[in-house]
């Protein structure tokens, strides 16, 4: 294991270039060359977390421009290589070199199908767009009567399940598996674990950053670990006002959290743009919130595993997922004073289960409001100017709360290195010798019911 503090550290210019250019084997080569020498701690460990993330770079660019221009003109009623040239340009279709050529993120079409509606009218598929509109209907209502009632509560049930896939499976080899868990949250109460198998070996707190149910055995047949789940959330709806924002605020949540959440210069920076002269808190997390949210495109990411800094991504880059728009706008927050932190977890309705990531920042007298910046920034996009409002301050009640914390060790800790070392929402496994990436095993979380209260 290392400590990924040490991601901060710059790689040396060889293997930076070599690493750029694509030229993976090449760049390991040049490691492993340079670590025959006798180098500071910091270096060696920063070096050997560079190897873990090559290796996981290798699996993310997966289409050449001619794989990726195949694949939209199969998938799209009319297509000219240009509109692909057009997405790569302006940083909507995410791309790296391989060996020097130009390689495609292997979900970059999902990005466009996600965040570009003329994409979406040429799509041959159209088989989801009746429930997406469905469930933005209700999404749109619950809204509305967490307005008008003031507050909201629902109890929901889902089950979530890991298995190995057969190709992974070590037969009688001691497996350790790290299942995620709904956990005690400001938003979420009367947690169940209505049903588990096989047995757990040790459940974690209720109260837990990151919550797990963890088993340990040596299977001789392959079988899922799952369990089913039951917990209320309840959400208050508030309307903050800079007036009624006291002169004394607190200053817990506004550290830096290496090796990501850092006040770089460049953060300092955009700080000091955003803010101005302007003193009140709240007025200052709106300027966070309506940076992010105007200013950085919603796209699928590659593993966070491989991003040396993820706030900075956002930042230079103008883009990126959920989770690092809520890490953009914690890391802001905080290096302006206001105390911000992370949750994560499922988006638990209303008709289906998704992982997603969202931020709390803290304003007295109100206590922790919520920022989720993706779901902002899409009703930016849309127009919706009255649903922009309500996800800075508010959240709506279908997400279920596993993470309170970001980069939040498990109970127990995982022995091998961790496929995601700063979150965890679809669960980790291990081996004695090996953990399993995310191509390695299969997860599911399926929404059972939901009951308003």
């Amino acid at each position: 294991m290392y400590d990924w503090k040490y991601l901060k550290v710059c790689l040396p210019d060889d293997i930076r270039m070599t690493r750029d250019w694509g030229d993976w084997d090449g760049a390991l080569r040049l490691i492993d060359k340079r670590m025959e020498r006798e180098l500071p701690e910091a270096m060696r460990q920063r070096l050997l977390i560079e190897k873990d993330i090559i290796r996981l770079l290798r699996r993310e660019y997966t289409y050449s421009w001619d794989e990726a221009v195949k694949l939209m003109s199969e998938e799209l009623t009319e297509f000219d290589p240009s509109e692909l040239q057009f997405y790569m340009d302006e940083g909507t279709a995410d791309w790296h070199y391989v060996n020097g050529q130009v390689f495609f993120h292997r979900r970059f079409f999902r990005t466009l199908l996600a965040t570009k509606k003329e994409i979406r009218e040429k799509c041959k598929h159209q088989e989801h767009r009746e429930e997406d509109e469905k469930e933005a209907k209700i999404l749109e209502e619950t809204r509305r009567k967490m307005r008008e009632q003031g507050e909201v509560a629902y109890r929901i049930r889902y089950r979530a399940s890991l298995r190995v896939k057969d190709e992974f499976f070590r037969p009688g080899e001691k497996l350790r598996v790290h299942l995620p868990a709904p956990v005690l949250a400001q938003q979420i109460s009367e947690v169940k674990i209505l049903r588990v198998s096989p047995e757990p070996t040790y459940i974690a707190q209720e109260d837990s950053l990151s919550r797990t149910l963890y088993f340990e055995e040596a299977p001789r047949e392959n079988h899922a670990f799952e369990a089913e789940y039951e917990f209320v959330t309840r959400l208050p709806y508030v309307e903050p006002e800079a007036e009624r924002v006291r002169a004394l605020q607190p200053d817990f949540e506004t550290r830096e959290q290496e090796p990501h959440i850092m006040f770089t210069p460049y953060i300092q920076e955009l700080v000091k743009e955003l803010v101005g002269e302007e003193k009140n808190p709240l007025k200052k997390a709106r300027a966070f919130y309506d940076f992010v949210t105007t200013k950085v495109k919603y796209t699928f990411m590659r593993a966070y595993f491989t991003l040396e800094n993820i706030p900075e991504y956002a930042a230079k880059n103008l883009k990126g997922d959920c989770g690092v728009q809520a890490l953009l706008f914690i890391t802001l927050c905080r290096a302006a004073g206001i105390p911000a932190r992370w949750q994560s977890g499922l988006c638990a309705g209303p008709l289906e289960m998704g992982m997603h990531d969202w931020a709390q920042f803290y304003i007295a007298p109100y206590g922790w409001l919520y920022a989720d910046c993706s779901y902002g920034g899409s009703a930016y996009r849309a127009g919706n100017i009255q649903k922009w409002n309500h996800y800075f301050g508010n959240l709506d009640p279908f997400r279920a709360v596993i993470n309170q914390g970001f980069q939040q060790e498990f109970d127990p800790p995982k022995n091998q290195v961790r496929y995601d070392p700063y979150d965890n929402q679809c669960g980790e496994a291990e081996y004695e010798d090996h953990g399993l990436m995310g191509n390695e095993f299969e997860t599911e979380e399926t929404l059972i019911g939901i009951e308003e209260l």
